[in-house]
């Protein structure tokens, strides 16, 4: 792994990732690598846990295509310096801002979206001019097999992924990289934070949490149990923005019950048994895990395993203290939790972490929205936020550091390098000592450290009075607008002049 970054290192120093056409290059040579794998692809899912091939093309490969197209479409106005408008005290200058890659970068995929939440990070971190290590899951051994050979068009040295063994692991997070991603549990980011933190190391962390679902007594309900039944046993539950559990008005539950009933027997069963496209549980242990959450007392449908396959189950009447509420479940289970008061509601979500999601059915999502922090979410949806490029995705608190998708991707992956060019011979001498008292007014005057209209107005009041004083400092507002372009002309200003 050292020898890996050593080389990583040394090939980001010859400056070859910085040209605009070489990362055009890069992905397209990708994509080309995708599509020419995709038959592998689509096998490696449903061997790993039964990912049926439309899921694959619509929640894995389609989004990472959708980001390349994105990227070369983009890129060249993306790199350009982003001129921004400088103030008086440095005239005359011109200022920019210029986004440069990192360096050495790491990307630790998790296994629910093994090929999208490897490949979204990589696509930026590529674009934006990187190398990159990359860590994917020991959990889908198939799936990282073709990642692996997707990948292998590029040399180690630009592109490396890491063998999943022990001795790799433990050294990994040791070693000084200048930028990580991270997407999966609290616990093991707690643990790349503290060894990183020896560097100082930037990050980005992409975790998860208890994402509430609320369906209140304004909501279409049909619509709701639909969406939410689709969001919530996708890929098996396995996501982390699924709704992890549903609190839904007393007025409505029955009648919500009996559509999120109607909804799992429509989308996951064919004459009574479940179909052959739902997806498997990723392995025994969090099988078991799941099965002991399921409350035989509350359970209103499903419940059984079959091959390694729980089936869509549904809890009702279930309390906020209860075993299945105390942490993510991520899996196909459903709590129905009552409740009568909105804002008890939101009381509720305050005291507790902030997920990664939030969604609201109903009329009164701007009070949730504006009262509950959360990652991001949908209103009458679920999960279709992080399908648009143009809203950043990500947590925060304990769901989560930083954002990405689109524009914002290549944001995360760029240090944003500010210059500041003054003109070579003109010069204000301002900031020179020896300091006078006509410098001291003027800076105090300039910062604001007092009012300037009063001040402007003193100055003039004894010479020519108090409306020609208005208008002069209507008219230096005016002259200092169209001159340094640093103030904002009212409609006042305009008429006083």
């Amino acid at each position: 792994m050292e020898n890996i970054l050593n080389k990583q290192r040394e090939f980001f120093k010859t400056s070859k990732t910085l040209d605009i056409k070489f990362r055009k290059e890069t992905l397209l040579k990708l994509k080309e690598s995708i599509f020419a794998n995709m038959e592998d692809l689509v096998k490696a899912f449903n061997d790993d846990y039964n990912k049926c091939e439309f899921d694959v093309y619509s929640t894995e490969v389609g989004l990472v295509i959708k980001e390349i197209n994105y990227f070369i479409k983009n890129l060249k106005r993306l790199s350009k310096p982003k001129r921004v408008r400088t103030s008086l005290i440095n005239f005359p200058s011109s200022g920019y801002i210029l986004n440069e890659p990192y360096g050495n970068t790491l990307i630790v995929a998790p296994w629910n979206y093994p090929f999208q939440l490897t490949m979204m990070p990589l696509v930026a971190s590529l674009a934006t001019g990187n190398t990159v290590i990359l860590k994917s899951s020991r959990n889908t051994p198939k799936v990282t097999e073709v990642i692996e050979k997707i990948l292998s068009v590029f040399d180690d040295e630009y592109v490396y992924v890491m063998e999943n063994t022990k001795e790799n692991m433990e050294k990994l997070f040791d070693l000084k990289f200048d930028y990580v991603f991270y997407t999966g549990s609290p616990n093991v980011a707690k643990e790349l934070m503290e060894k990183q933190a020896k560097y100082l190391t930037p990050m980005t962390l992409e975790l998860g949490g208890k994402s509430p679902c609320i369906v209140d007594s304004s909501a279409d309900i049909e619509k709701s149990a639909k969406r939410i039944v689709w969001g919530k046993y996708l890929n098996a539950g396995q996501t982390c923005v699924a709704p992890d559990y549903v609190l839904v008005h007393n007025d409505i539950k029955r009648e919500f019950i009996k559509s999120v009933m109607k909804y799992i027997q429509e989308f996951y069963y064919e004459e009574g048994k479940l179909t052959r496209n739902f997806t498997k549980v990723v392995n025994e242990r969090s099988l078991n895990k799941l099965v002991k959450l399921i409350n035989k007392d509350k359970l209103a449908f499903g419940g059984n395993v079959t091959d390694g396959i729980l089936e869509p189950t549904v809890l009702e009447d279930v309390s906020l203290s209860d075993e299945i509420m105390k942490e993510e479940i991520f899996g196909p289970i459903m709590p129905i939790v009552e409740f009568n008061n909105l804002d008890d509601v939101i009381n509720h979500l305050k005291d507790l972490d902030k997920p990664l999601a939030l969604y609201y059915f109903g009329k009164d999502y701007k009070k949730v929205i504006k009262q509950v922090s959360f990652g991001g979410g949908c209103i009458n949806d679920t999960i279709m936020h992080l399908t648009e490029e143009k809203l950043p995705f990500g947590g925060v608190g304990l769901s989560g550091m930083g954002a990405y998708h689109g524009k914002k991707s290549f944001e995360v992956f760029s240090h944003q390098k500010s210059i500041l060019k003054k003109h070579h011979k003109l010069e204000v001498n301002l900031k020179y000592p020896p300091y006078t008292e006509k410098q001291k007014k003027i800076t105090k005057l300039f910062f604001k450290i007092k009012n300037k209209n009063a001040a402007l107005r003193k100055m003039i009041r004894p010479f020519f009075g108090d409306s020609i004083a208005d208008y002069g400092i209507a008219r230096f507002n005016l002259i200092t607008h169209f001159f340094f372009r640093n103030t904002k002309v009212t409609e006042a200003h305009t008429i006083s002049a």
